[in-house]
């Protein structure tokens, strides 16, 4: 399965249920996450909002075509990592990806590279 370890920082959050999420809720962890750190460090979303969702007006009948796109969503699938982070204390980034993942729809869990040392 492809997304399912850390690529590019030393710690990130990993989804642990199927769900779509929306590109205002993957915006609106990030904000929360870059916020917490103080813009210090960097970080990466691993997921990208590519499937239209698309809705028919209220009050419309059956039939006459497919409705107008209203958004875009990420179907996520347990094990995917969704955030990295990368250049802050172990502290900071726990806090920072809690504050993002509450900002989610899905239960994730924070992962830590294999090799980093907390201690160092």
């Amino acid at each position: 399965m492809r997304g399912n370890q850390l690529a590019f920082g030393s710690f990130g959050i990993k989804s642990l249920e199927t769900h779509w999420i929306t590109a205002r809720q993957i915006e609106a962890a990030r904000v929360a996450m870059t916020r917490y750190m103080q813009r210090e460090g960097q970080s990466w979303i691993r997921i990208f909002p590519d499937k239209p969702i698309t809705k028919k007006p209220a009050d419309v009948r059956m039939g006459k075509g497919k409705g107008d796109p209203v958004g875009y969503v990420f179907p996520i699938t347990p094990g995917r990592i969704i955030f990295e982070i990368e250049g802050v204390s172990y502290e900071i980034a726990k806090e920072a990806l809690r504050l993002a993942s509450q900002k989610l729809p899905v239960t994730t869990k924070f992962v830590v590279r294999r090799d980093y040392d907390k201690n160092a």
